[in-house]
């Protein structure tokens, strides 16, 4: 924190607190009675909410640090202050939150209470390379800046969404038009009533999001429970962005881009153990144009059950696995994952990574929207991985798949980079 002691004294005084008078006696040799902090000075120090060094000097020209303002603050937290006083004292405390709790100091509430609204985000640059046998390579270079705000409604309602902004570099465009592709992918309600979590809007899918569904679904879901949870989600699910091309390419032909869904799952996660089983039924005529099913018929139906599981063995080595399988098809019907891994990159922390390795098989009608990066739905093969830290909030993915696509044997390949700026 680039700011002098003196400085600080004036926010202090702001947040502070208080007597009517200033009367004080100046205890430091330092700080003159014509200094324009005089006042401020002996009073603070006389109401405890700051201190001098044993020499009687105060040293108001040096540069205050992140603790010793987090110690200036959690004095004025002490004192009863309402009104303009109070909502200042607690941004103070939201942004020294880190610095108190070590101190002690309790500040959730304040924090919650601080700013209604609050904003994440991430800028990124992703490069992918991806080969098929007997086909030209696929490059492409792609940048894009999301905003996630969650509003505060009350304390049980919060408002949450995704904003993003795309562009295609090799282009300098993001579609056929030649425009930048901003969009509002996410908006939904949520809120919490103890262990029962409910969400309303265009929400992110809550179940087997890696192997089956990686996207939105504008309806509602319901968890509830402790350690094992019972998830119901139904609503409208839009197919022409699945990153399965036969459902987008489907989703087109039969001019049907949406597909009604509903799912229910129970997931058990405790300690070292995570297990869990789902149920999904879609119904579209997308999937007439891409399935073939039992006894050579057509239907419009996908209903696809799954299963998964992990284990984590101590803090580094962790090992996971799932399966699904689309009981109304016959062709690339199953899907399943299996991955080992090690460590991870923490993106609050410079230096940590992580890398793992992964054998994939991603049925085209059972994956119906994967998010592996590496591995592509219609594929099976191996898969591997690292990110690494590079700077606080920057945090560089490299993968790599090598395997074949599922019906024909063709050799399949897809090289992954992505550098992640987090704010």
């Amino acid at each position: 924190m680039k700011k002098s002691i003196i400085t600080a004294v004036t926010t202090a005084m702001v947040i502070g607190a208080a007597s009517t008078t200033f009367a004080a006696t100046n205890p430091f040799s330092d700080v003159p009675a014509d200094h324009w902090a005089y006042d401020a000075v002996t009073q603070l120090a006389a109401d405890g909410v700051i201190e001098g060094y044993g020499d009687n000097t105060f040293k108001g020209n040096r540069n205050i640090t992140r603790y010793e303002m987090a110690q200036m603050v959690a004095k004025a937290m002490a004192k009863n202050t309402s009104g303009a006083d109070k909502a200042l004292v607690d941004k103070l405390a939201a942004e020294f939150a880190e610095e108190l709790n070590t101190l002690g100091v309790r500040v959730s509430n304040l924090e919650r209470n601080a700013d209604k609204v609050k904003w994440n985000g991430e800028a990124r640059y992703t490069y992918t390379s991806e080969r098929h046998e007997g086909e030209k390579k696929s490059n492409d270079n792609d940048l894009l800046f999301r905003l996630e705000p969650t509003a505060e409604v009350n304390d049980h309602w919060h408002v949450k969404a995704r904003l993003d902004a795309s562009t295609n570099l090799a282009t300098d465009s993001s579609d056929e038009d030649h425009n930048t592709n901003v969009s509002l992918k996410r908006i939904w309600a949520e809120g919490q009533y103890g262990n029962t979590n409910i969400k309303l809007g265009k929400l992110p899918m809550q179940l087997n999001s890696d192997l089956l569904f990686d996207d939105e679904i504008s309806g509602a879901a319901i968890t509830t429970g402790k350690d094992l949870k019972l998830t119901l989600q139904a609503g409208r699910w839009n197919l022409k962005d699945s990153a399965n091309d036969a459902i987008s390419k489907g989703a087109e032909a039969a001019n049907d881009k949406t597909a009604n869904m509903q799912s229910v799952g129970l997931q058990y996660d405790k300690n070292k153990l995570s297990l869990g089983a789902a149920y999904h039924n879609l119904n579209s005529d997308a999937f007439r144009e891409v399935t073939k099913y039992r006894n050579g018929k057509t239907s419009d139906n996908a209903q696809i059950w799954a299963v998964n599981g992990s284990y984590q063995f101590d803090k580094n080595i962790g090992l996971g696995g799932t399966y699904a399988e689309n009981a109304k098809a016959d062709n690339e019907k199953k899907a399943g994952s299996v991955q080992l891994s090690y460590k991870g990159a923490q993106k609050e922390n410079k230096g940590t990574w992580g890398m793992y390795t992964a054998y994939r098989y991603l049925g085209q009608n059972a994956a119906l929207d994967p998010s592996y990066d590496g591995a592509m739905s219609g594929t099976k093969g191996w898969e591997v991985g690292t990110n690494y830290t590079l700077a606080k909030n920057t945090v560089a993915t490299l993968k790599y798949f090598n395997g074949e696509e599922i019906t024909g044997g063709k050799d399949a390949e897809k090289l992954f980079g992505r550098v992640e700026f987090f704010f």
